[in-house]
């Protein structure tokens, strides 16, 4: 079987939301499946390259404002948060997501669309694990439950070592998609990585 595509994001990245929506389409043209594994902007962009947020940022900040808004219109996806909001901490969801990637690993790409919709097209706060409870999950997924898992030390210190290892691998922004040890960051490079993988690289 060949590898999956290794898909690192971050819930409170625009791109990687945008990107999510595509990769398990991408892979699946490959005969491929997706790695989902959170990393932090905050970690990778503000700590480790002492850089400021993009949207803080002079001049680049006004672009992501009108790309973001003009990629949506693009791909015809209704944007419930306002750019202008409070990001809010990526915490929860990040640990949450961990916490099902480690218990329930099926369950990672449903849940990963269902942070990523009610953060981006809902404009929810998931900045606390209560939070977490209140979207629509798999059926299959208890609410509370993954609120409680997202509240515990099991899933802080498994995104703190998935943040490690994405440190490690190199990657500092949402999205990257690595391929067969090959790194794309940017939702603006799955046409790449679709070339890449049709023939085979160069």
């Amino acid at each position: 079987m060949p590898a999956p595509l290794v898909f690192h994001f971050d819930f409170i990245s625009p791109y990687g939301y945008f990107a999510s929506l595509r990769v398990e389409e991408l892979a699946a043209r490959h005969d491929r499946t997706v790695d989902w594994r959170p990393m932090l902007l905050g970690v990778s962009v503000l700590k480790v390259m002492g850089l400021k947020p993009l949207l803080d940022t002079p001049l680049k900040g006004d672009y992501i404002r009108h790309d973001v808004r003009r990629h949506a219109r693009r791909h015809g996806l209704q944007l419930g948060r306002d750019l202008e909001a409070p990001v809010g901490s990526p915490l929860p969801a990040a640990r949450a997501f961990c916490w099902v990637r480690q218990h329930r690993p099926a369950l990672q790409g449903p849940v990963a669309h269902a942070l990523y919709h009610a953060y981006w097209a809902e404009g929810r706060d998931l900045s606390t694990p209560e939070a977490l409870a209140g979207i629509a999950l798999p059926q299959d997924l208890d609410p509370a439950e993954l609120a409680g898992a997202a509240a515990g030390e099991e899933a802080a210190a498994l995104l703190r070592e998935m943040v490690a290892a994405s440190l490690a691998a190199g990657v500092f922004g949402s999205p990257t998609l690595v391929v067969d040890g090959e790194p794309f960051w940017g939702a603006d490079r799955l046409a790449d990585v679709d070339e890449w993988l049709r023939c085979g690289g160069w």
